[in-house]
């Protein structure tokens, strides 16, 4: 136990010191330890076999399943400082050491595990299979091709073995690590291999045969069924690669696969309406994950599958039609004929959008059309019973399949190459002539992507009519509307089509009762309303030109909102509809705003906007600060306002919309701030949505207005406008509001507040030399932090804000002798931030040490970013800088003292006594040599690890 416990211990991060220090001594650990551990585990285990123990007695129990998680612990171990990620198990290596080569090349040490698996109670059993599970995955560079092939087969014989006794798989824990274990077999192993293999052909019938009961036995082990697919999914994906000529047997066994995953969940409708289970269609996460997975099998043999699939949804739809046109149908039957409905054409769209992972041929396109014809016509069927007769399950279900055709049949990629199979089976490229259209063309009328896109488009309207109340359909339908609305020569032809002709007049709440503000509307649910304006946006602009006429009609719905708002405003009135009313209106106006990329379109809102509307936006931050629903998307519409993307605000030289912008963000800016700072301190639940999220806006907001390169800010100044001064002092203010550990814990807020820093350290370093001496401590402290972060996007930041303040700093020291009359107020800014510093030296030397621990120590990713601060530092402090570099040579064994002084006397030749471009250039070479010359020095060939600066404790 306390091997297992040492071993785990050794592969946990302790962040009590350096990562690179914790490699070192699990380095150390793995090489001089971990292999001897693992064979005095293994040893104790063939004793267990030799000898079997009274496993009734718990003691006894327990030291077998102490020496399995010990085994299990030296085989998880992070062997290269890479720990594997939990969310892709199936993709994980076990990189074991060369070292333990021979090992794993001793028959007898597979066959130990697969016999204590035979042998030990579940509890244990599972133990040994999750052993297996890291065993089957070892890298295969371990290995000499006929090695492979070896250790291969014996895992292919422990398998079978296990499948021709199958009674330790009724238990859970078993049967999961099982399916693990096949997985990761294809994970590590080419189907190639698999075939070459003496018991192939056996062990794959075994194999699909264990997957279709466990497909049939839906209710056992669920989350399992993942591995299995995964098997079979790579396996058939692997077919077109294959060189041998053994038979891979998959054109055999995977039709199977796919019927008993197909009538296996057609039977489970039935059980789960009449005794009232959870129904697997509400958990539509694993629905697609497992959907996407069987989409490659299903296409193999895929005639078989098309054949299945043709004559089950003819006699479901036909069992569906008698029950709509009898009398009242009871209502069971009916949910169950409509679950299996679902399925059905969750089903019809995986194999169509199988097309896209597998060889296919005009055939295969033609049954496409085929299975798609009955899918569209259950549509027309579903929306003639509208609205009372409707079906949650089968809308979600129509929408996939709406997708997964879009995706194969629909857009620029229509005229595709698909191969078909000659004489001999060689194959030759021709372009398909998408034959999925022929069938639907006499059955349908639809010839092209043309009529497809009506249909689609028709379906969208007709969802956000009648499922104005449905959540996950309005969701799943938006979501659709904007993949659609993305690509020019997809809007060209939507724009045509009478359904969004439709749309872009009449996107109300009488036509779209999801645009409501009733209390019967979360708020939470008006975020699609956002998603929506934002596509019907999109094609909006692609014949919108210079028509400020058609602009004004399409925003007309939005006009009349804000009127009857600015009504009540004017009127003193404040109730609950209003806000409702505002909050949609921010969420329609973002939308708007994401999708105008052009300056001639921004202008149009803009000038819609300003000056009416966005007081009234104002005023509702003022009255609502506290209710973060409210504030939440009024800034984020500021946000997005404020954005320059493609240049869309760079306005006309005589106008002044750039500035106006500005004071109305500085404006909404401050009242937040204001306001919410006003709230005083808050209870940890409530810290984030209630006050921190919204600084995160604010912050992403002024950062975007002031890089935006659309405002001189000098013009402020010169005009005596105090806006942009008072939007940096509330931006401070909050800034002192937070605490730096919320600050670095809360990843939002860290990533936007450090990019500020950064554009205000680039453009506005007189505001920074101009704080008081307590706020540039903090300011100052929070990026000493934020250097040893692993966010590169805040530790990049902290480095180019410590080098914007160091280059300022160090120009003013060599301008000092030079003053005059023009610059003095530029000097005594740079004297204020002079005296600070030489009233608190440490903080400049605490920052170097950081850096310079990084390179020597770290994993250091951004190297580049490092080197920049950290020459202006050792040119400002070169004394404190020699320190460091004495207490690092002496903290090492003297054998190596001499080697990391050449280092550091190599890290500044060429170097002068300089900043510019080439002199930093010159540093960032040597910098990177030195790193490599250091980390040589520093390996620890022994084991010990190597001692650091102490001034960094």
């Amino acid at each position: 136990m306390i091997l297992s416990e040492l071993t785990q211990e050794m592969n946990l991060v302790d962040y009590s010191r350096s990562s690179a220090k914790h490699r070192k001594i699990a380095t150390s650990f793995r090489d001089s330890s971990l292999k001897d551990i693992l064979v005095l585990a293994c040893s104790l285990l063939k004793e267990v076999l030799a000898n079997p123990l009274h496993l009734q007695d718990e003691d006894q129990q327990a030291l077998v399943m102490q020496v399995l998680k010990l085994v299990l612990n030296c085989l998880n171990f992070d062997f290269i400082g890479s720990p594997a990620d939990e969310s892709t198990d199936d993709l994980c290596t076990v990189q074991i050491p060369s070292a333990w080569r021979t090992i794993l090349l001793e028959p007898e040490t597979l066959d130990l595990f697969f016999n204590l698996y035979h042998s030990l109670p579940p509890l244990l059993s599972q133990l040994a299979l999750s052993c297996l599970v890291q065993f089957a995955s070892t890298r295969r560079s371990l290995f000499s091709s006929p090695e492979r092939a070896k250790y291969l087969g014996n895992l292919i014989k422990g398998v079978r073995r296990i499948l021709e006794n199958p009674q330790g798989l009724s238990d859970p824990g078993n049967y999961h690590e099982f399916c693990r274990f096949l997985a990761r077999l294809k994970t590590n192993y080419q189907l190639g291999e698999l075939v070459m293999v003496k018991d192939y052909p056996e062990v794959i019938r075994l194999i699909a045969n264990f997957t279709i009961t466990s497909l049939q036995h839906w209710e056992f082990a669920p989350n399992s069924v993942h591995y299995l697919l995964t098997l079979w999914q790579r396996m058939v994906a692997s077919v077109p690669f294959v060189k041998s000529t053994e038979p891979h047997l998959l054109d055999t066994y995977a039709p199977e696969i796919t019927k008993a995953f197909i009538t296996s969940r057609l039977e489970s409708v039935a059980v789960v309406v009449r005794d009232d289970l959870d129904d697997p269609l509400d958990d539509t996460a694993t629905v697609f994950q497992q959907l996407e997975q069987l989409c490659t099998v299903s296409r193999c043999e895929y005639e078989k599958t098309c054949s299945l699939l043709v004559q089950l949804f003819d006699q479901n739809a036909q069992n569906y039609q008698k029950l709509l046109h009898s009398a009242p149908a009871i209502t069971v039957d009916k949910a169950i004929q409509e679950g299996r409905l679902a399925w059905l054409v969750y089903l019809v769209g995986t194999v169509v959008g199988g097309r896209l992972t597998y060889t296919s041929t005009d055939e295969h396109d033609a049954m496409d059309g085929e299975l798609s014809c009955r899918v569209f016509q259950l549509i027309s069927l579903m929306e003639t019973g509208l609205p009372q007769s409707s079906n949650e399950k089968i809308e979600l279900a129509i929408l996939w399949f709406l997708d997964q055709f879009r995706k194969t049949y629909v857009g620029d990629h229509l005229q595709r190459t698909s191969k078909k199979v000659l004489a001999g089976g060689r194959q030759s490229e021709m372009v398909s002539s998408l034959d999925v259209y022929a069938r639907m063309s006499e059955v349908l009328g639809i010839t092209d992507d043309n009529h497809v896109l009506e249909t689609f488009m028709t379906k969208i309207v007709t969802n956000l009519k009648y499922w104005g109340r449905s959540e996950p359909v309005i969701s799943r339908t938006l979501q659709f509307l904007n993949d659609l609305s993305v690509g020019y020569i997809l809007l060209k032809k939507l724009v045509k089509i009478d359904a969004v002709k439709f749309m872009l007049k009449n996107h109300t709440s009488e036509h779209f009762p999801f645009l409501g503000i009733s209390d019967s509307h979360s708020l939470s649910d008006f975020r699609y309303r956002t998603t929506f304006y934002t596509a019907l946006t999109r094609l909006l602009t692609v014949d919108l030109g210079e028509d400020e006429d058609e602009f004004e009609n399409f925003m007309l719905p939005l006009t009349v909102s804000f009127e009857t708002v600015l009504q009540i405003f004017n009127n003193n009135f404040k109730q609950e509809d209003t806000k409702r009313m505002l909050i949609g209106l921010a969420r329609d106006l973002r939308g708007i705003a994401l999708a105008l990329n052009t300056k001639t379109s921004y202008t149009m809102l803009f000038d819609w906007m300003y000056p009416l509307y966005l007081p009234v936006l104002q005023k509702a931050v003022e009255l609502w600060y506290s209710e973060p629903a409210c504030t939440t998307p009024i800034l984020k519409l500021l946000a997005e306002l404020v954005q320059n993307r493609s240049q869309r605000l760079n306005f006309d030289a005589s106008s002044p919309n750039g500035i106006l912008l500005f004071r109305e963000a500085s404006k909404m800016i401050c009242t937040y701030g204001s306001r919410i700072l006003a709230l005083g301190s808050l209870s940890k639940d409530k810290l984030y949505p209630m006050k921190l999220k919204g600084i995160t806006i604010c912050y992403s907001a002024l950062k975007s207005a002031l890089c935006g390169n659309y405002v001189s800010f000098g013009v402020f100044k010169l005009y005596g406008d105090d806006h942009f001064d008072n939007v940096l002092q509330a931006s401070v203010k909050m800034l002192l509001s937070v605490s730096h550990r919320d600050l670095l814990q809360y990843r939002k807020l860290s990533q936007s507040y450090y990019p500020l820093l950064e554009c205000l350290a680039q453009d506005h370093m007189s505001f920074i030399s101009s704080l008081e001496p307590p706020v540039l401590l903090y300011v100052l402290t929070s990026i000493s932090e934020g250097l040893t972060t692993l966010d590169p996007v805040v530790s990049s930041s902290c480095c180019s804000s410590l080098d914007c303040i160091v280059t300022y700093l160090f120009k003013h020291i060599a301008k000092e002798s030079k003053k005059s009359l023009r610059s003095r107020e530029a000097a005594q800014a740079g004297q204020r931030l002079l005296h600070f510093m030489q009233q608190n030296p440490d903080v400049l030397q605490q920052m170097m040490s950081v850096l310079l621990n990084t390179i020597v120590f770290e994993d250091c990713r951004n190297q580049w970013s490092v080197s920049r601060p950290l020459l202006g530092l050792i040119l400002l402090n070169e004394k404190y800088f020699s320190e460091l570099q004495v207490d690092l040579i002496s903290n090492q064994p003297p054998p190596k003292q001499e080697v990391l002084a050449q280092c550091f006397q190599s890290l500044m030749e060429g170097v002068g006594q300089s900043l510019s471009v080439k002199n930093r250039d010159r540093f960032t070479q040597n910098l990177s040599i030195f790193r490599k010359d250091v980390a040589e020095a520093l390996r620890c060939d022994s084991g010990t690890e190597p001692g650091g600066l102490d001034m960094m404790t």
